[in-house]
This record gives structure tokens, C-alpha cells and sequence, in this order.
């Protein structure tokens, strides 16, 4: 017992003697600055929104971070490109200029999670119904802003009701 508390103070005082000594480390290099730049930052703040669903905004992510000029197809005669982004859940068309920058986009996905506003909605208008499926469909214009749109349809036994809600849980 004796030697392996010594042999743990031995050990322990070694491991400071090997300490890196400040006055003889070498000076610092600056570094080159660096600048992150998102173009599309308006269409990621104007479709975000917290009550999506993940898969939705991770589609809408990868949209609003995608850089055009990567396309082996990318060239700068042309004044538009088309991009479809697709998942199993759904998918969205992408209209970016010549410069990256998305000037519209038409969204359309199926069954996914409906936000609490939504959901909460259609309960409280109709109690006895039970969800069948949704479509959620989001148009995005970079001069107009942004379009949201659930539709919804419902089941009661053998009845089916199809209703429109927008992202607040207002019927249309």
C-alpha cells in the first residue's frame, strides 16, 4: 500500500515537470480572416418556422445553404436554374438566378406531422374526426413573400371531409 501511494505521487509530480512552458512556445500566427456569407437568408427567415416538422425544415435548410455554382451544369449565360430537391416526405422546386439567390419556390409535402395551431384547430371544429392524411404546400416569392397551406383530410366512419387551414389554424 505503502509503494503505490508513493508511486502515485511520483507519477503525479512527473506529469507536471513535462508542462509546456509559455515563454519558450512559439508566437502565434494569425489566421486569415474567414467570411460565411448566406445568400438566401430571406427565404430561410421567411419559411421557418417552429412548429414544422423535421423533415420540412431540413429539405427548406438545404435549399436555403445550396450553392449553385457547384452545378456541373452551372454556367453564367444562363439567367435561371430549376433545382428540385426531393425526400421520401416531399419535395421543392427551386428557382434560383444567376447569382444563387432563390427567387421562388413551390413545396409540397405529404403526411407529415400538422403543427399544434393546425391540429388544434381542426379538433376543436371537429372533435369526432380522426386524420386520414395531409398535404402541407408552401409557395415562396422572394418580392410577395411566403404562401403556407395545409390540406387536411378527415375521416368519420365511412364520411370523408377534405378542409384548408393556413399555418396559424385559420380555415379558408
Amino acid at each position: 500500500m505503502k509503494k503505490g501511494m508513493i508511486s502515485l505521487l511520483v507519477f503525479g509530480l512527473t506529469t507536471q515537470l513535462f508542462a509546456q512552458d509559455p515563454a519558450t512556445d512559439t508566437v502565434a500566427v494569425p489566421l486569415p480572416e474567414v467570411t460565411i456569407v448566406n445568400t438566401n437568408y430571406g427565404y430561410i427567415s421567411s419559411v421557418d418556422s417552429k412548429d414544422t416538422a423535421i423533415p420540412v425544415e431540413e429539405l427548406q435548410y438545404e435549399v436555403g445553404t445550396f450553392n449553385l455554382k457547384t452545378l456541373d451544369i452551372y454556367e453564367d449565360e444562363y439567367d435561371f436554374y430549376d433545382v428540385y430537391f426531393i425526400i421520401p416526405e416531399g419535395k421543392i422546386l427551386a428557382s434560383f438566378d444567376k447569382d444563387g439567390n432563390i427567387s421562388r419556390t413551390v413545396e409540397r409535402f405529404k403526411n407529415i406531422d400538422l403543427p399544434y395551431p393546425v391540429a388544434k384547430a381542426i379538433l376543436k371544429r371537429f372533435p369526432n374526426w380522426s386524420f386520414a392524411n395531409n398535404v402541407y404546400i408552401v409557395n415562396y416569392y422572394k418580392s410577395d413573400g411566403v404562401e403556407k397551406k395545409y390540406k387536411v383530410t378527415l375521416e368519420n366512419g365511412d364520411q370523408r371531409i377534405k378542409v384548408k387551414l393556413d399555418a396559424q389554424g385559420n380555415f379558408l
